[in-house]
């Protein structure tokens, strides 16, 4: 880069931050409230709402899964442990079936993981047909609506299809089984076969108490401008380059790597969480999913959530107000991330950070033990409630059948 454009950028940089702190003069920042019915359905109470009934399935399908493996309990996939623990206390949970609104059932899918920690997609199917046969065929209740009134925690890359890789998961489909029930999964992207109308999309698991425990004092200064780590290339599964997010990562890194605007780097410090907090903005680019752990992070330590992932449906969106609390950019347009991102009028910025110091944003990203009112766990109570009462039609007649149980690959009708 030449001497005159570093020079530029640096200062660039510092009138930035200075406009910036001439409002702020540090971190702290008032709270707003997020104004309209976005607010409003962030605070809602679910209790009263709904209730449901938790299928009790032999320990193979959950419990004896975690024990094999308790890396399980803190893996980006986590939340369908935790919502099993809390619909068990949940004040919403009857232990009566036939006052029940919706019916979960408990499978633990993504905890089986490889020695380096990454979860392995391929006996999931499986197990899923195991533990619907299961319901099926011991209670009344599937075979009722076939699973419209039933609701699955399935928070793989690419929710129900069960796949890491995009073509694959594509190829696969959304388990033929689970066509008609409503499916809570952290993957969301518009127009996908792996989301089916009517999911509700979750934030990934992070661990609340590893976040809190590296707060930093309020007032501290956020002097970076752009923050990220992480990987650019996996050069591992995608040689060629150009596949892995798209191509977005590698934009990121061949045009501002060298740009004193922007922290970026693979390597990933022990003051992570500390950085963020020092931040204005944090990249939250798509990986091989368009989501990761980062949104919540950036959400809970105020830097603004860059969202570089096109078509992405970001968690809880009819109560979280993305585009007021976050900068969206077409994965196109990344060679422009610095001008976008330095042509923001400082006031917008506030606003913004107000917006993320606000605890009602930061709470409904957290699935928290134990778990607090308008936390994740509720919002995806809220959710489920709104869809009540639910449509007469998903009720089927005596005898009549919707689902194909022999669709699918092969390999997913062996026995788990």
């Amino acid at each position: 880069m030449d001497f005159w454009k570093v020079g530029f950028l640096c200062l660039l940089l510092a009138s930035s931050v200075l406009a910036i702190g001439a409002v702020e003069l540090g971190r702290h920042q008032p709270t707003e409230r997020i104004s309209g019915s976005a607010g409003d359905v962030l605070e809602d109470d679910p209790v009263g709402r709904l209730k449901v009934f938790v299928y009790e399935l032999p320990s193979k399908y959950n419990k004896k899964i975690l024990q094999k493996d308790p890396r399980c309990l803190t893996h980006m996939f986590a939340a369908e442990i935790f919502m099993h623990r809390f619909l068990l206390s949940s004040p919403v949970r009857t232990l009566n079936p036939e006052e029940a609104d919706w019916f979960y059932t408990p499978v633990y899918t993504t905890c089986d993981l490889t020695p380096n920690g990454l979860p392995l997609p391929f006996k999931s199917p499986r197990m899923m047909r195991s533990a619907i046969q299961l319901i099926s065929s011991n209670w009344p209740y599937w075979n009722r609506t076939e699973g419209a009134d039933h609701f699955f925690v399935t928070p793989h890359d690419f929710g129900a299809c069960f796949h890491y890789q995009e073509e694959k998961a594509i190829e696969r489909g959304i388990l033929p089984l689970l066509q008609r029930a409503t499916l809570v999964q952290t993957f969301g992207q518009r127009n996908h076969v792996c989301l089916k109308e009517g999911s509700i999309t979750i934030p990934p698991y992070a661990p609340p108490q590893k976040m809190h425990a590296h707060l930093i004092p309020e007032k501290t200064p956020r002097s970076i401008f752009v923050y990220f780590r992480g990987l650019f290339y996996d050069v591992g599964n995608d040689p060629e380059g150009g596949y892995y997010a798209r191509g977005a990562r590698a934009a990121v890194w061949e045009n501002f790597k060298d740009n004193p605007l922007f922290d970026i780097s693979t390597e990933h410090p022990t003051t992570y969480y500390e950085d963020m907090q020092r931040a204005v903005f944090c990249l939250c680019p798509l990986g091989w999913a368009p989501w990761s752990p980062r949104l919540v992070e950036a959400v809970i330590f105020g830097c603004i959530p860059v969202i570089i992932a096109d078509d992405i449906v970001l968690p809880f969106a009819d109560a979280i107000p993305w585009e007021d609390i976050g900068v969206y950019v077409d994965e196109k347009d990344v060679p422009q991330l610095d001008t976008i991102l330095t042509s923001i009028p400082p006031e917008v910025i506030l606003r913004k950070q107000r917006l993320l110091a606000n605890p009602s944003m930061k709470q409904a990203m957290l699935f928290p033990q134990p778990a607090q009112p308008g936390d994740a766990f509720h919002q995806v109570l809220n959710g489920l409630a709104r869809k009540l009462p639910h449509d007469r039609s998903v009720f089927l007649k005596p005898g009549e059948k919707v689902l194909n149980w022999t669709a699918g690959p092969v390999g997913d009708l062996k026995p788990w």
